[in-house]
């Protein structure tokens, strides 16, 4: 692939500086940094300059890929646009404006929200379901004004261009030729190509006895996609995949078609002329149009015909789907955990340049694996093991980066180590060693938190302390992974963006942390199962009582406790000290009694056929049931780990009652926090790890969850974090099974007239709710099949993994669960990072002391209704003064050399719609010096555009017609902070750029 990008940008180049005449149009950047950082030549890098000023080569996107919009985090996306855009304009000062989403399986209602926040003026799409498509061609309804989030609405509108049914290629077949269209280089052929530059399908050149044959096959097509759109331009892709690797052949033979068809316009009865996409929106803004309005419902899913449901990739290679929201936490928590050593210890022993590039090297992984053949799990196998491979290195080096900070910051001897566990059992706590063995975790998120970490220990006898000798507490049991080890829950309390230190020792048979006693039950067959039990196993917290049927070892029934839930609603005001404006008043339950929900649980399996000759096919991409799920167990064996702090359900399912394997097992653990401790986010919820695989071949796994809740199979599902969707089940003739799958990013939900089950996710499902009262999520996938296509290119998803995926329940009023779950979802995304190993200085410090060795007495926290989306040292030395950049480009005088380290980019997001809650919908006013000020004093802010490439004072974006807006003209409708103090309002997203005192 490297082979095949590098041959096209350098003979696009080449082509366009040979015909003045000529454009193209560049969307990922990449491949073409790779190819810039080495293949370009210096001819060729002056050549790019030459044509980006004067329009003939335009970059659209922009960003790393083009990503994925189904499975991808909101988070992640905004890396790689930003990743992308900081490259784009340090090196050319150029910002893009225009979209070119073609390829991604369906459209979010989130990317035209973040496009419009980055600057762009128009949002062009492409895959969207094939009878939607064939209704707005119909109805020339393929242009519209979208107002993508519902409380941003018009402020945060785009104009979205949909791509007819031709899609973004050229037309591949003419009657007069049975070989390639009209894509004269023919089948790329990489890394390896024919030495005599004859490639398969190559068409027939134009000449002069076809060059007619050639005109009017182009121009019925312009014609005919003419009609299906509002104006008489059209907008007519020259391309596909893997095209343009010899544009010498490409352009010679487009340019005597184009020369030909202007030459006999009043035959022809068109004009033709090379255009880029900004060349074509600019068409369409001159026309002076009125648009219609599109609300926030997106374009998922997508099928391109019944039995062709684009709804499997939602959860297709769920282990690369894991690891890359792994790494994209880890990177998180890097990002915030070096911006505040720079800022509070500028002069540090740490090489800065270093640790940008081990910084830089995850941010690279996490991008690029957002592309929509990568975290989609629509790659091949080799494919996917690059993915991996990049993320495991990048976070190798943020893991390594973070331990040198923890060393630093703790004065700890050259020989010591730290080994990060960042939700890694497999590594473990040694036993005694004659050397303090510590825990250290860092709490990512600007909120103080309470939570368990778990590591993994050799002993059971423990004592946990914390930095000034207090016994911690924790509980310690066997663990589910390892006969030989044991699992330590340790309740930690950490302010936001602060890390504590933990010493964890054996005690020689005396016990410190609470123990864990595990019952076994006995293994019970489902199929003979008295339903009629009248006794049930409670396992029971401050929150919940959760009964299991002994009959069936399985789940029964949930039933809410009445609690109080306490919420406060921050400002920050221009002053250095942290005031409370608004209190939320108590809320309780509002029950005459508890409430209970009958609530079970099943494995079951969708069977798929492997054969085309015998109907519809799974793979990668598609979901095709033959039919109704099919339960896969007949027996469930049952283990209960009950402690002071923290119980433990682990259910195994048999294949029958004998059978000595399992294929899938639960692991649900309900915690008790001890008084004295903030548990509200940790008594609500249920938190669920499962064990699913190998599968057998044609087989997809799903965990269903049946409830007494009367949702008449009504579904609400996320938008890649950042805002929510509502999923009336559709009644399809075909396939009705896949059809109404949805992607599940962070969170879904079912509710009735008054509760509401919520499911919270670290990484991507297909979830749906197949029956009343049902949720289920699909969590493995194991496919084969005999489609020509799939096997050249090695798509058949033959998946024997096991994956691990984790789920947290809430069951709760609606009320309440609008308080809880946007924090646990992010409570959940980004846990608090876990390292250990041994540091020298193990001796409690005094509170002086415990001050000047670590970071926890300056934190950062926000209310729980802003949520700090980035805070990071990008490294950039691109001027925030466009002007000044752009001379300095044109001049050659661009900065060289060293990144910089003074530029903090920080982002603040608003996590609730407007009208949601009453108090936590409010608009929040933050003082960013006070915010900030554990960091350092604050000299200067800037606020930005979403990727910082626009001072958001000079940013201006077209205003298209509409019937609620009647005229065109300019919008630029951010509030400017004023003396660091800002207002951010419901889904808002604000970027700013910091610049602390002394850097």
């Amino acid at each position: 692939m490297h082979a095949y990008a590098a041959n096209v940008y350098s003979t696009v180049v080449e082509e366009l500086m040979n015909g003045k005449q000529r454009k193209f149009i560049a969307v990922e950047q990449e491949f073409f940094r790779l190819w810039w950082d080495g293949v370009a030549t210096d001819k060729h890098k002056k050549e790019v300059h030459q044509l980006l000023q004067e329009g003939r080569l335009e970059f659209v996107i922009g960003g790393q890929v083009m990503h994925d919009e189904a499975v991808t985090l909101i988070d992640d996306q905004i890396l790689q646009l930003t990743e992308g855009h900081g490259f784009l304009y340090e090196t050319f000062g150029i910002r893009p404006q225009f979209s070119w989403h073609v390829d991604p399986f369906g459209a979010s209602a989130t990317t035209p929200t973040l496009f419009a926040l980055a600057g762009f003026n128009a949002h062009l799409i492409s895959r969207i379901d094939y009878d939607l498509k064939d209704d707005m061609q119909k109805n020339k309804k393929l242009q519209f004004v979208w107002q993508g989030s519902p409380s941003l609405s018009e402020k945060q509108e785009i104009f979205t261009h949909v791509m007819d049914q031709y899609s973004y290629c050229t037309p591949p077949r003419l009657p007069f030729s049975d070989r390639s269209g009209f894509y004269w280089n023919g089948i790329a052929v990489f890394p390896d190509p024919p030495k005599d530059g004859v490639y398969p399908d190559m068409s027939l050149p134009v000449t002069d006895t076809n060059i007619h044959l050639y005109a009017q096959a182009m121009v019925a097509n312009i014609k005919e996609r003419a009609a299906w759109f509002q104006t008489s331009d059209v907008l007519w892709p020259w391309g596909c995949d893997k095209q343009f690797f010899n544009a010498s052949v490409q352009y010679s033979n487009m340019d005597l078609l184009l020369d030909y068809i202007n030459k006999h316009s009043d035959e022809l009865g068109v004009t033709v002329q090379y255009a880029t996409v900004g060349d074509y929106f600019q068409a369409v803004y001159s026309r002076n149009l009125t648009w219609e309005i599109r609300d926030s419902q997106d374009f998922l899913p997508y099928s391109t015909e019944a039995f062709q449901a684009w709804t499997g990739f939602y959860t297709s290679r769920s282990t690369l789907k894991g690891i890359a929201r792994r790494a994209s936490s880890l990177l998180y928590a890097g990002e915030s955990f070096f911006t505040m050593y720079v800022q509070k210890h500028p002069a540090g022993p740490i090489c800065k340049y270093r640790a940008l590039k081990q910084l830089q090297s995850l941010r690279w992984a996490v991008s690029e694996v957002q592309h929509h053949d990568g975290i989609t799990g629509t790659e091949s196998p080799k494919v996917k093991d690059m993915y991996t491979n990049n993320l495991m290195y990048g976070m190798f080096n943020v893991k390594k980066l973070m331990a040198s900070i923890i060393f630093d910051m703790n004065n700890a001897k050259k020989d010591g180590e730290v080994y990060s566990s960042v939700y890694n059992k497999h590594s473990r706590i040694p036993g005694a060693t004659g050397v303090d063995q510590y825990v250290v975790v860092y709490n990512p998120l600007a909120w103080n938190i309470t939570t368990f970490v778990t590591v993994s220990v050799s002993h059971s006898a423990m004592g946990v302390y914390d930095e000034l000798g207090r016994s911690v507490p924790a509980q310690v049991q066997s663990s589910v992974e390892s006969r030989s080890a044991y699992d330590l829950y340790i309740l930690v309390e950490i302010s936001g963006l602060s890390y504590r230190k933990y010493n964890v020792k054996p005690l020689n048979g005396k016990q410190s942390v609470f123990i864990g006693r595990l019952v076994k039950y006995k293994r019970k067959d489902i199929t003979r199962a008295d339903q009629k039990s009248q006794r049930f196993l409670p396992v029971v917290n401050n929150c919940y009582q959760v009964l299991f049927d002994p009959n069936t070892n399985l789940m029964h029934s949930i039933t809410e406790s009445l609690i109080p839930i306490a919420v406060q609603l921050c400002s920050y005001y221009a002053r250095n000290v942290f005031v409370i404006n608004i209190i939320l008043p108590l809320l309780r339950i509002s029950r005459e009694t508890n409430q209970t929900v009958q609530l079970t649980q099943e494995f079951l399996e969708y069977h798929v056929n492997g054969d085309v000759a015998k109907g519809p096919i799974s793979d990668n991409y598609f979901f095709a049931p033959n039919g109704p799920a099919v339960p896969v167990s007949k027996a469930v064996g049952l283990e209960v780990v009950s402690g002071k702090l923290m119980t433990e359900i682990r259910q195994y399912f048999y294949s029958n009652v004998t059978a000595q394997d399992y294929t899938y097992a639960v692991y649900t653990r309900i915690y008790t926090v001890p008084e004295g401790y903030d548990g509200n986010l940790l008594c609500h919820r249920i938190e669920q790890e499962y064990h699913v695989g190998p599968l057998e071949i044609n087989r997809e796994a799903v965990l269903r969850t049946s409830t007494n809740l009367n949702t008449k199979q009504l579904l609400y599902t996320d938008n890649n974090g950042y805002q929510i969707q509502k999923r009336p089940f559709k009644a399809y003739v075909d396939n009705p099974v896949a059809r109404n799958y949805y992607p599940m990013v962070q969170t879904a939900y079912i509710e009735d007239n008054t509760t509401r089950l919520m499911l919270l996710t670290e990484r991507a499902h297909g979830v749906s709710s197949q029956g009343n009262g049902q949720v289920e999520v699909m969590l493995h996938r194991r496919l084969w099949n005999n489609h020509q296509w799939d096997l050249s290119n090695n798509l058949t998803l033959n998946d024997s993994s096991v994956v691990h995926p984790v789920i947290w329940l809430i069951l709760g009023t609606k009320a309440v669960s609008n308080i809880l779950y946007r924090t646990s979802g992010l409570a959940l995304e980004h846990r608090p990072v876990v390292m250990f190993g041994a540091l020298s200085g193990g001796k409690p410090k005094l509170p002086g002391q415990l001050q000047q060795h670590s970071v926890h007495e300056s934190p950062v926290t926000l209310p729980p209704n802003l949520h700090l989306q980035t805070l990071s040292i990008p490294g950039w030395r691109y001027s925030s003064d466009h002007a000044e950049q752009v001379h300095s480009i044109h001049m050659g005088k661009q900065k060289q050399g060293d990144a910089d380290f003074s530029r903090v980019l920080l982002r603040i997001r608003h996590l609730y719609e407007v009208g949601e809650d009453p108090v936590l919908s409010q608009p929040v006013t933050v003082n960013l010096k006070s915010l900030l000020q554990g960091l350092g004093s604050v000299k200067q802010v800037e606020e930005r555009s979403l990727t910082g490439t626009w001072d958001v004072n000079t940013l201006t974006r077209w205003k298209w017609k509409t019937v609620k807006s009647p005229s065109k003209g300019f919008s630029n409708s951010i509030e400017t902070s004023e003396n660091c103090t800002v207002t951010i309002h419901p889904k808002e997203i604000r970027t700013f750029f910091v610049y602390f005192q002394g850097q």
